[in-house]
């Protein structure tokens, strides 16, 4: 079986010139993110970006757990009726600090595995 290969040039003749325009925007697009991925540049951005990430993890889980709190005393004082709202988001910090904490136990055995590997 052989590979077909589809260049700007085969979409615009025939029947596919309706439809060249967009695809040729999009190829361009592709392009411009994976030359500006490529670039050197790319592989600090990647780790700041990593330990970023992780902190916005924390902070959005932390930011649920404040959440949850919160609406849990309110119903607890007698401001709000809603304990079924007050008992989701009770349960959604739940979650939210259990994947966490699978995510953490996997960086954890995957740094074991490095370290125990011979160089």
């Amino acid at each position: 079986m052989s590979a077909i290969a589809i260049t700007p040039a085969a979409l615009s003749a025939g029947h596919g010139g309706a439809i060249a325009q967009p695809v040729q925007a999009e190829l361009a697009r592709i392009e411009q993110d994976a030359l500006r991925l490529a670039s050197p540049m790319a592989g600090e951005a990647g780790a700041a970006g990593f330990g970023h990430s992780l902190q916005q993890a924390l902070h959005q889980v932390d930011g649920k757990e404040q959440q949850a709190i919160e609406r849990m005393g309110a119903v607890e004082r007698g401001e709000s009726d809603d304990l079924v709202g007050a008992m989701l988001a009770s349960q959604d910090a739940s979650l939210s600090f259990s994947m966490l904490m699978q995510v953490r136990n996997k960086l954890v055995g995957a740094m074991d595995e490095l370290i125990k590997l011979q160089l």
